[in-house]
C-alpha cells in the first residue's frame, strides 16, 4: 500500500510540474509584442530556382524549382539554409523570380525584356559575389526600385570558371525610364565601384548574337 501511495504522490507532482511548465510557456509567449509574432508579408511571392548541368537533361529540364516564399521571415529561413552563391559548383546557377515567371527568355514576362548585368572577375567570388547577390535579392523582395519594382522579373547568378555574373531581369527593355532608374538604383544600392561597368542587354539581342558579342543597350 505504501508503494501505491508513493506512486500516486509522484504522479501528482509530475502533473503539477507539467502544468507549471505550460504556464511558463504562456508567460514567455506573452512577453513578446504581437508584431514580433506575426510574419511580415511581401508584396509578391518569390520562387527560388537551382540549375545544375546534366548531360542527360535539357537546359530547361535541369532547372529545379526549389521553393516559394511570401514573407520576410521565410526568405531569411531559406537564405540561411542554402549554400552561398560562392559555394556553388562551377556551372551552376541560382535564380529568384516572381512566382509564375520561369528563369528563361521565352517566358511571357521576360521575352520583351532584358537584364542589367554585372560581370565579376574570378577573384571577386570571395569578396563581392555573395554581398552583391544578397543585396539584389533584398532590393527585389523589398520593392526598392523607386516605383519601378513591378518592372522587375527576377535575378540570376551564374558561377563560372572564368568569372561569375549576376543579372537583374526586367520585363520591358524598351521602357527607357524604368530600365535606367532600376540600373541607377542597382549601382547605388550595391555601392559598385566605378571601375566595374554595369550594362543592360536586351534578351532578343542575346538570343540572336550567334557567337558575336552582344551589344549593350545601356551602360551606367
Amino acid at each position: 500500500m505504501a508503494t501505491s501511495n508513493t506512486e500516486e504522490i509522484e504522479e501528482v507532482e509530475r502533473k503539477e510540474q507539467e502544468v507549471a511548465r505550460k504556464e511558463q510557456e504562456v508567460a514567455n509567449f506573452d512577453e513578446f509584442p504581437p508584431e514580433v509574432l506575426i510574419k511580415h508579408p511581401l508584396q509578391h511571392t518569390w520562387t527560388l530556382w537551382y540549375y545544375e548541368p546534366d548531360r542527360n537533361k535539357t537546359w530547361e529540364e535541369s532547372q529545379r524549382n526549389i521553393t516559394s516564399f511570401d514573407t520576410a521571415e521565410d526568405f531569411w529561413s531559406l537564405y540561411n539554409h542554402i549554400k552561398a552563391a560562392s559555394d556553388l559548383r562551377q556551372g551552376c546557377d541560382y535564380s529568384m523570380f516572381k512566382e509564375g515567371i520561369r528563369p528563361m527568355w521565352e517566358d511571357d514576362a521576360n521575352k520583351s525584356g532584358g537584364r542589367w548585368l554585372i560581370s565579376l572577375e574570378k577573384k571577386q567570388r570571395t569578396t563581392d559575389l555573395d554581398h552583391f547577390w544578397l543585396e539584389i535579392l533584398l532590393c527585389m523582395i523589398g520593392e526598392a526600385f523607386n516605383g519601378y519594382s513591378d518592372e522587375v522579373c527576377g535575378a540570376v547568378v551564374n558561377v563560372r570558371p572564368k568569372g561569375d555574373k549576376i543579372g537583374l531581369w526586367t520585363t520591358n527593355a524598351y521602357s527607357e525610364d524604368s530600365v535606367l532608374e532600376i540600373g541607377r538604383k542597382l549601382r547605388e544600392r550595391l555601392k559598385i565601384s566605378s571601375k566595374i561597368p554595369v550594362i543592360y542587354q536586351i534578351h532578343k539581342d542575346i538570343m540572336i548574337k550567334l557567337g558575336s558579342q552582344t551589344k549593350n543597350a545601356y551602360v551606367i
